[in-house]
C-alpha cells in the first residue's frame, strides 16, 4: 500500500523505486541503508533583509583577495597571469553558484551545501565537506586579521600588531553575538563602502592610466612589457596565480549559508545568485586589468613575502599626494574587517549546522534569546587567534601560507557543491520533482560538470612553484595538507557510521523545503509606476 505522503505523480519511477519511496516515509531500511532522519535546521531568526543579503552577498567576497591578494598575484604570476587566473576561476564560481542557488532556493537551509553534500551524496560527505568549510572560514577571520597588520604597517607605527588584530577580533566577536539583524545591518554599510570605493578605484585608475598621474605620462599597457611580463615566473608562477584568485573569490558561496536567516528565501536568493556575481565578475576583472596596467610587478613594497602593499594604494598615491594613498588605506582596512565579520558569520553557522546534523557535539548549536549560536561564534572565533602567528614569524608568511590554505579549501567546495548538484538533479527526475524548483540553474548539466573538472586539474597543478626550482616543504603543505584531511575524514566516517551513498529515489526532498508565505510578498513586486521600477533599480545597484 503506498504511502499517503509519496508524490503524486513520479516521473519515470517504476515499481521498485516506488516501493523505496514508502520505506523512507515509513522510516524503514532498503537495500541496507538506513533511512537518515534530517534535523530540520531551521531554528535561525529570518531577519536579514533582501537588501542587507544582496549587499552581503557582493560584499562579503570583496576583501583581502582583490585589495592584497592582487599585489602578490602580480608579483608572482604578471598581469597576463594575473587576467587570464581571475577570469577562468570567475567562470568556475558562475556555473558553481547557479547550481548552489538552484538549491538553496529549493531547500534554504542555514548548512546549505555542506548539509546538500550529506543529504543529496553520502553522510560522510557532508561530514568532511562542512568540517573543511568551517575550518576555511575560521582561518579566513584569522588570515583577514593577519592582513590588517601588513596593511597597518602602511603608516610605519610602532603599535604592535597582535593588539591590532585583538582590536578587530573584539569588535567582530561582538557583532556577531548580538544579533543576525547587527550583523546585517553592519555588513551592509562596510559592503557598501568598499564598492563605492571600487567604483571610485576604476575610474581613477582608467584616469591615472590616461596620464592624470604624479609624472603626468600616459601609461597605457607599457607595465606589460616590463621585464619577465606579461608572463612572470613561468608555469609555476602562472599556475600559482589561480590559488590567490580562488582565495580572492571565496566567499562568494557562503551567501547561501544566510539562507537560515533570509526573509523569502525562494525568491531573494535566486536574486542574489543570477545578479551578484555579474557585479562582482566586473569589479574583480575590471580592477586586475587596471592594476596590471598602472603598478609594474616588480614595483618595491609590492609583495616580497615579508611585506606587501595594496595595489589600490599605489594607484590612489599615483594619483596624488601621500594623503591619497592614506585615505584608501583607511578605507581597505574596513574593508578587510568587513570580509572578516563575514567569515565569521559564515563559519559560526557551519558550526551550528555541524551540531544539530550530528557531525559535533549538540551544546555548539545552542542559541541565545536573538536565535544566534553564541557558543560557535566563541569556538570559531578562537581560531583567529592564528593572527598573532605573525609577530613570531612575519605577518607577510603567515598571510601567505592561510591565503594558500584558504583557496584550496574554496576550491575543494566548489567540487563538492556540483557534485551534490548533480545528484540533486538526478534525484528530483527520479522522483518526479523537478517542475518544484523555484529556480533553475539553466548550465546543467555542462556546469556543474565543467567546474568539477577543471576546479580538480587546478587543485593538483597550481602548487607547481612548490616544486620548482627547489622544493618547499611549507608551501606545499599549505598547497596540498588539505587534500588528505578531508579524504581521511569521508573515509573515517564512512568506517565508524557506515554511511552509504544515498540512492535517488530515497533522497530527502522534502525536509527544510521552504514553503513560500503569502506575507513574503514584495510590496513592489508587482508594482509598474516610476517607484516600482525605481525600486527594481536600486535593488539591482545595491
Amino acid at each position: 500500500m503506498a504511502n499517503v505522503n509519496s508524490p503524486p505523480h513520479w516521473e519515470g519511477a517504476d515499481s521498485k523505486q516506488l516501493r523505496e519511496a514508502d520505506d523512507v516515509a515509513a522510516g524503514l531500511h532498503h537495500d541496507g541503508v538506513p533511512v537518515q532522519r534530517h534535523v530540520a535546521a531551521d531554528q535561525l531568526a529570518r531577519k536579514l533583509s533582501a537588501r542587507q543579503v544582496q549587499m552581503i552577498a557582493i560584499g562579503g567576497t570583496i576583501g583581502t583577495g582583490l585589495f592584497l591578494g592582487t599585489g602578490k598575484s602580480l608579483s608572482t604570476g604578471g598581469p597576463a597571469s594575473m587576467v587570464i587566473a581571475y577570469s577562468i576561476v570567475g567562470v568556475i564560481v558562475f556555473n558553481t553558484m547557479l547550481a548552489l542557488g538552484e538549491m538553496a532556493a529549493f531547500m534554504p537551509i542555514a548548512g546549505s551545501f555542506c548539509t546538500f553534500a550529506g543529504r543529496f551524496v553520502d553522510d560522510a560527505f557532508g561530514f568532511a565537506l562542512t568540517w573543511n568549510y568551517w575550518f576555511n572560514d575560521a582561518v579566513s577571520t584569522a588570515s583577514d586579521l593577519t592582513a590588517l597588520q601588513l596593511i597597518f604597517d602602511y603608516w610605519n607605527t610602532n603599535f604592535p600588531g597582535w593588539a591590532l588584530g585583538l582590536i578587530f577580533l573584539f569588535v567582530l566577536v561582538c557583532a556577531n553575538l548580538i544579533s543576525v539583524r547587527v550583523y546585517g545591518e553592519l555588513e551592509y554599510w562596510l559592503s557598501l563602502l568598499k564598492v563605492i570605493t571600487i567604483i571610485i578605484f576604476i575610474i581613477l585608475g582608467i584616469v591615472v592610466n590616461a596620464g592624470g598621474n604624479n609624472s603626468g605620462r600616459y601609461i597605457g599597457a607599457k607595465n606589460w612589457t616590463v621585464g619577465e611580463a606579461p608572463f612572470v615566473g613561468g608555469i609555476g608562477g602562472f599556475a600559482s596565480v589561480f590559488v590567490t584568485a580562488s582565495f580572492a573569490y571565496g566567499g562568494t558561496e557562503s551567501i547561501a549559508i544566510t539562507a537560515g536567516e533570509t526573509k523569502n528565501p525562494t525568491k531573494n536568493l535566486p536574486r542574489v545568485v543570477k545578479n551578484v556575481f555579474w557585479r562582482i565578475l566586473l569589479f574583480y576583472i575590471i580592477s586586475v586589468i587596471l592594476i596590471g596596467f598602472n603598478v609594474p610587478y616588480n614595483k618595491p613594497g609590492l609583495y616580497d613575502g615579508t611585506t606587501a602593499t595594496s595595489p589600490f594604494t599605489i594607484i590612489f598615491q599615483m594619483a596624488g599626494a601621500k594623503a591619497a594613498g592614506s585615505f584608501i588605506n583607511a578605507v581597505i582596512l574596513t574593508s578587510v574587517l568587513s570580509a572578516g565579520n563575514h567569515a565569521l558569520f559564515a563559519g559560526t553557522r557551519l558550526m551550528y549546522t555541524l551540531a544539530v546534523e550530528g557531525y559535533a557535539p549538540r551544546f555548539l548549536g545552542k542559541l541565545n534569546r536573538n536565535k544566534v549560536p553564541w557558543i560557535a561564534v566563541l569556538v570559531t572565533s578562537s581560531i583567529s587567534l592564528l593572527c598573532f602567528g605573525g609577530s613570531f614569524i612575519g605577518a607577510g608568511d603567515l598571510w601567505s601560507w592561510l591565503q594558500s590554505l584558504v583557496g584550496v579549501s574554496n576550491q575543494l567546495s566548489w567540487i563538492a557543491i556540483c557534485i551534490a548538484s548533480l545528484r540533486f538533479r538526478a534525484a528530483l527526475k527520479v522522483q518526479g520533482k523537478t517542475h518544484l524548483l523555484p529556480f533553475k540553474n539553466w548550465t546543467y548539466p555542462v556546469g556543474p560538470w565543467f567546474a568539477v573538472i577543471l576546479n580538480s586539474i587546478l587543485v593538483l597543478v597550481q602548487g607547481w612553484s612548490c616544486f620548482s626550482p627547489s622544493f618547499d616543504g611549507v608551501s606545499f603543505v599549505s598547497y596540498y595538507i588539505e587534500i588528505p584531511i578531508m579524504i581521511i575524514m569521508y573515509v573515517g566516517w564512512k568506517l565508524v557510521k557506515k554511511s552509504k551513498i544515498v540512492p535517488l529515489a530515497m533522497m530527502d526532498l522534502e525536509t527544510d523545503v521552504h514553503t513560500k508565505d503569502d506575507n513574503e510578498d514584495d510590496k513592489w513586486e508587482n508594482e509598474k509606476s516610476w517607484k516600482g521600477k525605481a525600486h527594481t533599480a536600486v535593488r539591482w545597484i545595491f
